[in-house]
């Protein structure tokens, strides 16, 4: 066990996260660690199931019959000890209203404690799309408007005369992009489809579909003397390009 873990199970930090008293740095410094360390989530767990096993004992019932021996007992004392039956009830059933809060609050800041976790993921993945996409169109802008960047244009075969496209290739930045500018009609069950291969290896860039592609640049990965290739393939795509059905080379 490293010092830096050692140091935060030291603290409280994970027990308080538990019962919801952190503030919201706290709560996303325990949320990391418990995702990047076994040691931290192990413990976490421990804990978790250590205050459900708590809360749950406290929440039985009482034996049956227990109440019938109290009341029998009490009644062969003296009237004047009627007020202590009275305070043991009472109590009785505060250690009951007590027992059962302490669960449903447990319960209900587990939800939460779940709830947030969902939440700060989400926001995360959001980000993150978010800089993809930014990168993308900070490349597109560099492609277009550099001026070492090489346009070639892209013709179909006779399987797909009408098909029409421009490859962008910056071999400075290293970096490649297609514009599909014109798709061919296609029956209803199949597809056109962008490849790529890349020092040996086909790559799969996905489906080309004609209502998609108006104005937009396709990411094409880059390497010296790549080979791209648009495929006539079944509906939904496939996993290996079909030879047979290729009908445009882009070479750069």
């Amino acid at each position: 066990m490293t010092e830096k873990i050692k140091l935060f199970l030291d603290t409280d930090l994970l027990e308080k996260y538990l019962l919801g008293t952190t503030t919201t740095e706290e709560s996303l410094q325990v949320e990391r660690y418990i995702a990047m360390y076994p040691e931290v989530r192990k413990t976490y767990n421990e804990l978790q199931e250590n205050l459900e096993t708590f809360a749950k004992i406290h929440k039985l019932k009482a034996p049956e019959g227990l109440k019938e021996k109290i009341i029998s007992k009490i009644r062969q004392e003296k009237r004047g000890k009627s007020k202590f039956f009275r305070y043991a009830v009472a109590a009785s059933i505060a250690a009951c209203i007590f027992a059962g809060s302490a669960f449903f609050f447990y319960n209900q800041n587990k939800s939460l404690q779940q709830e947030n976790t969902l939440v700060t993921n989400k926001i995360k993945d959001l980000e993150m799309d978010m800089k993809v996409q930014l990168e993308d169109i900070r490349n597109q802008y560099i492609v277009l408007n550099n001026p070492n960047t090489k346009k070639y244009s892209v013709m179909g075969n006779k399987k797909a005369k009408e098909l029409k496209a421009v490859a962008y290739i910056n071999p400075v930045k290293k970096l490649s992009y297609i514009n599909v500018s014109n798709l061919p009609q296609l029956p209803e069950d199949k597809c056109f489809q962008m490849w790529a291969e890349v020092n040996g290896e086909m790559v799969n860039l996905g489906i080309i579909r004609a209502l998609d592609n108006e104005d937009k640049l396709f990411a094409l990965p880059y390497a010296d003397n790549a080979i791209g290739y648009i495929t006539i393939e079944p509906q939904g795509g496939n996993s290996t390009p079909t030879v047979q059905n290729i009908v445009a080379n882009i070479n750069y």
